[in-house]
């Protein structure tokens, strides 16, 4: 007969699992998100007017203003830098912005339901974990049973 086990397991909780359940990943800290001094509330109202189409619009009518000067100077440095220092930054500055803007909401949407998932399976193992103590009891009861059993068995040589 194997001996038996001594105590049973004794399921206690993580402590980061109650601290999860009062944050909600969709709405970030307010304190976080929003700018706190003058400086980064200005800087954060450039970067949020520049982030546009509309302002990758406005930069490509204020490009073409130099455009004619430049093709009739003929000159084909003037041409270039027009098209690399004028054209390109001012124009791609914003497209940039833009194309960060949609990958970070993406991020984001991916991110909460990364979160979901893992609640979703936090709370499937504490599913498993409560099967399992039902089991445990009801193994125990069994072990009991055949222990009153081989007590009552007669012994045979």
């Amino acid at each position: 007969m194997s001996p038996k086990p001594t105590k049973g397991f004794e399921y206690s909780q993580h402590p980061h699992i109650e601290a999860r359940k009062s944050q909600d990943p969709s709405q970030p800290d307010p304190f976080d998100s929003k700018p706190k001094t003058l400086n980064d509330r200005i800087g954060f109202a450039i970067t949020k007017s520049v982030g546009t189409m509309w302002a990758a619009y406005v930069f490509i009518a204020l490009t073409l203003v130099s455009l004619p000067a430049v093709i009739i100077s003929g000159d084909p440095v003037l041409i270039i830098a027009w098209i690399a220092q004028t054209f390109l930054q001012l124009v791609l500055l914003p497209v940039i912005i833009v194309g960060q803007n949609i990958q970070a909401a993406a991020a984001e949407k991916r991110a909460t339901l990364t979160y979901q998932d893992a609640a979703a399976v936090l709370e499937e193992a504490i599913k498993i974990q409560k099967h399992l103590d039902h089991q445990d009891k009801y193994l125990e009861h069994l072990v009991e049973r055949l222990e009153q059993l081989e007590v009552k068995k007669p012994k045979t040589k």
